[in-house]
Order: C-alpha cells, then sequence, then structure tokens
C-alpha cells in the first residue's frame, strides 16, 4: 500500500510556502523580496501540468484555465499553475515570476490579495464563516447594490456570474409566466444558454441565440417569439460598445409584449461603471447580473433587479448553501468601500489605455501585420488574423514574463503601475520581433 499518500511528502511535493519571517502583516510575501517567492524545495517527479490531466477530466476546473485555451495548444509551453498571486503578478509553481494582464478573466479590479480587501476577508472569516442564520453582512451589501445599480430594488447572492445569471431567467419566466429566451452573449455552461452536449433538445428549442448588436437578428426573434417571450437577455458589451438602438430596441421590444430586459453585467459591473453598462448608457434594464469584480476574485454574484420580478423568488427556488457566506461578503464590501473613495472605473479606463498604448507601439515597432489592439479601453484584446500567430505571440510573450489573454480579454488593473505598463511594452516587443523572425 502506498502509505506515502497518506503519511509524508512522497515523490508528489506541494509547493513550499514562503517562511513565516518573510510575509507581511496579511500573511503574503514580502513583494520586493524575490527570494520569498520561491519554487518547491523538492522538484515534484512529475509537473503540476501532468499531475492536472491525470485527476481533472479537462485539466483545469475553469475552461479558460486549460492549457489550449491559454495558449493554443495542449503541448503548448507555459506556466498553468500558480502559487503566489499579489499586485498584478503571480509566482507559478517553478518560480517564475509573470505579469498577468487577464486579471483572473476579470475578477480582479484592484489587484490580487489587496491588502483592505484581505484584512476585510481575514475579519470576517475570523469570526465564523458562516452559521445556521444569514451574514449580517448579507443585508448591508444589499442595501448598497441597490442605492448604486439603476435598476436594482432588490438584490439576491449566488457564487458564480452563471448562477446570478440563470437565476434572471428563472425569475423572468416566473414572473411572466412564459418560457422562450433571445439571449445574446456568453452566460455560462448553464442548460438554459448552452448547446452543449448533455443539454437536452427541448431546452434548447426555448432560446433564440442572436448576434451581438444585430438589430435585424433581434426583431426577428421577437416577432417569432411573439406574447410567448419571457425574457431578452444580453451582454451590454461584447469586444465593443453597442450601437443606442441595439440596447433601446431591445427595450422597446420587451415592454411591448410585458417580457423582462435582463442585463449580463458580470464583467462590466464595477469595471466600466459600479452600476454597471446601464449606469452610463441610458437604458434600463428590469433585471441584472453581476459577479467578477464585484468581489475582487472571491466568489461571490449577485442578482438585482426591480421588486415584482425579484420577488417572484418567493414562487420558485434560488438558494445555494453559501451564497452568504461571510468572507465574499465582506471582499465586496471593501470593494464598495474603494469605489466610494476614488473612482475605480475611471482610473481603469485610462490605465487601460496606457495597455493599450504600449501594445500598439511595440506593433507599429515590429512592423508585423495581421494584429491590433481593439475593445473597451478596461476589458481589450488584441485581434489576430491567424490563430496560430497568436498562440506563438502568446509563447514568446510568456518567455518575456508577461501573461496576455489569447482572444478576449486583457483586463486592466489598479494594480498595473507605470513599472508594469513598462513590462508590458517590452515584453511584447520582445514577442512580436521573435515571431517575425519566426517567420522570415
Amino acid at each position: 500500500m502506498a502509505f506515502n499518500r497518506f503519511f509524508g511528502r512522497g515523490r508528489d511535493a506541494s509547493p513550499t510556502p514562503p517562511p513565516p519571517d518573510e510575509l507581511d502583516a496579511l500573511g503574503h510575501p514580502d513583494a520586493d523580496d524575490d527570494e520569498s517567492l520561491v519554487a518547491p524545495e523538492e522538484a515534484p517527479a512529475r509537473s503540476w501540468r501532468e499531475r492536472a490531466e491525470a485527476v481533472l477530466p479537462t485539466g483545469a476546473s475553469t475552461g479558460s484555465k486549460r492549457t489550449e485555451a491559454l495558449y493554443g495548444s495542449a503541448d503548448a509551453v507555459g506556466p498553468t499553475h500558480f502559487v503566489s498571486a499579489r499586485g498584478c503578478r503571480v509566482i507559478d509553481t517553478d518560480g517564475e515570476r509573470y505579469l498577468d494582464c487577464t486579471m483572473a478573466l476579470g475578477a480582479v479590479a484592484l489587484g490580487y490579495a489587496e491588502p483592505k480587501v484581505t484584512q476585510a476577508v481575514i475579519e470576517a472569516v475570523s469570526q465564523g464563516q458562516v452559521s445556521a442564520l444569514s451574514s449580517w453582512r448579507e443585508v448591508e451589501l444589499a442595501e448598497r447594490l441597490c442605492a448604486i445599480i439603476p435598476c436594482a430594488e432588490r438584490a439576491q447572492f449566488l457564487k458564480t456570474g452563471a448562477e446570478a445569471t440563470s437565476a434572471a431567467v428563472r425569475l423572468a419566466r416566473t414572473y411572466t409566466g412564459r418560457d422562450q429566451v433571445i439571449a445574446s452573449g456568453y452566460f455560462g455552461w448553464h442548460d438554459w444558454s448552452s448547446d452543449a452536449a448533455g443539454v437536452p433538445a427541448g431546452t434548447k428549442r426555448d432560446v433564440t441565440r442572436v448576434p451581438f448588436d444585430d438589430l435585424g437578428a433581434l426583431e426577428r426573434a421577437a416577432a417569432a417569439a411573439g406574447n410567448a417571450l419571457a425574457a431578452i437577455v444580453l451582454e451590454p458589451v461584447v469586444e465593443h460598445e453597442p450601437s443606442a438602438e441595439w440596447l433601446a430596441r431591445a427595450r422597446t421590444l420587451c415592454d411591448a409584449v410585458g417580457a423582462a430586459l435582463i442585463f449580463d453585467e458580470v464583467k462590466t459591473g464595477f469595471r466600466v461603471a459600479p452600476g454597471g453598462y446601464q449606469e452610463v448608457c441610458g437604458v434600463t434594464p428590469d433585471l441584472a447580473s453581476f459577479g467578477k469584480a464585484l468581489a475582487n476574485g472571491y466568489p461571490l454574484a449577485a442578482v438585482v433587479g426591480l421588486a415584482p420580478l425579484m420577488e417572484s423568488a418567493r414562487r420558485t427556488w434560488i438558494s445555494s448553501t453559501l451564497a452568504s457566506e461571510a468572507g465574499a461578503l465582506a471582499a465586496a464590501l471593501a470593494v464598495l468601500d474603494w469605489h466610494f473613495d476614488a473612482d475605480i472605473p475611471a482610473t481603469l479606463a485610462e490605465t487601460g489605455r496606457e495597455m493599450r498604448a504600449a501594445v500598439d507601439r511595440a506593433i507599429d515597432a515590429s512592423g508585423l501585420h495581421g494584429v491590433q489592439t481593439a475593445g473597451v479601453d478596461t476589458m481589450w484584446l488584441m485581434r489576430w488574423d491567424d490563430p496560430a500567430r497568436e498562440s506563438r505571440f502568446l509563447q514568446h510573450a510568456v518567455r518575456e514574463g508577461v501573461l496576455f489573454k489569447r482572444g478576449a480579454y486583457n483586463f486592466a488593473a489598479i494594480a498595473h503601475d507605470e513599472e508594469a505598463l513598462r513590462e508590458i511594452e517590452a515584453a511584447a516587443s520582445a514577442a512580436l520581433v521573435a515571431l517575425a523572425e519566426d517567420e522570415a
């Protein structure tokens, strides 16, 4: 029997954390001491990627963190697992340090392990993470969200953006007594919004997908649904801002038949504006989902909306054991304090513009064609004419110490300071030059 599985470290060692005297007051490695951010003291017999592939069916529980999603190929060379994340930098299991432009798929807008957020979480969990009763923080956070999000008269908490958007659709169907949904955007893996294997055909028939900002397709889908329409669900921003007519027409079409307009603000909330894109576009939905930057990377999401629709929750069932655990609620309250004290979205927009400009300069200097930056400044992307070229660029950039996102999006964070911006430009320049040399 392999007793080393239970006793001792065995062949596959876990990463060794820094010793206590090399941690700051919050238990983080000293950012100024590279020696404290060391690799595991014993090299494992198998790599972390190999170990992951042996026990996780797709190699990573988050689809965008699979090796092929990160770098374009399952055989690509690049980091796959981290030991430490702080500010805008991560340390992998080999002890290599990288500047991160993905910010955990946009879940982190302030910076990894942001001290005020971390302290709030520590204080909350030290008093007990959960109990038979709801945390008082659930009430305070709901009150504060209802004060800043245009459509919010009520709020209910969940753990993921996909859960929150699914809850919004459930509420709309309950309120209207209808089944048909029109959808435009990405809403996660749940059955109602997916055409993947394993989703019942009947479930798929109840949802009509339309391209983003395609007014004609939206109107045709609404006409086909008629009075059976329960909701139109939109990501308000998909790689670029929509036309004003797109959102306004969605509002009109819903009003005409008594359907609910739902905005998925999981990426845009607390990034484009604290109250999401609805705060700046002039169109107010009936329901909206928030997540990601709401709690700066801690697992929390919210479905918010007008009281009559939200109170449909009493006629259906939306619940999660850990929906109101104290740690994530405390993180979100600390995030709201940040937004009260400073214009975080304006800073993110400025930082994003500078990140894009740095990459644009690198592209211009390289002389390469077939690549350009695009998108909203706070969540920008590199658009390539050839996925294979993009994959080679990403691997060159990794060797230069920067993690760019394949596809959409690269996310600006408060932690991306001037030094980080210089590193981004230098890494992009070197990677583009290396790509040009590959193609010469």
